[in-house]
């Protein structure tokens, strides 16, 4: 019973850890592209709102095939990365 439940710990513990790359990186990604991006002129809005639809369709097409092919990002980033208080490049992105 111990050994199922030191498995299950470590199984949650990869799944914490997997959700908290993902959710930085998210958050990295926004604040980059807020800070980066400037509104379009109102005449280009338009023209914007209308390829919108197709640009959602291909995001969605390629969150498929990575989907599908299987986690990478994950299996590139160390186990052993410090936590963000020893990190010295942890709150570059703030």
């Amino acid at each position: 019973m111990s050994k199922r439940l030191d498995q299950i710990d470590r199984r949650l513990n990869g799944l914490e850890r997997d959700l908290g790359i993902s959710v930085e990186t998210l958050a990295v990604f926004v604040h980059f592209w807020l800070t980066t991006t400037r509104q379009l002129p109102e005449p280009a809005q338009a023209t914007a709102r209308a390829q919108s639809g197709k640009r959602y369709d291909a995001f969605v097409a390629a969150l498929g095939r990575g989907l599908a092919q299987g986690p990478k990002l994950r299996t590139e980033i160390s186990e052993d990365v410090p936590p963000e208080d020893d990190n010295p490049l942890s709150g570059a992105h703030t």
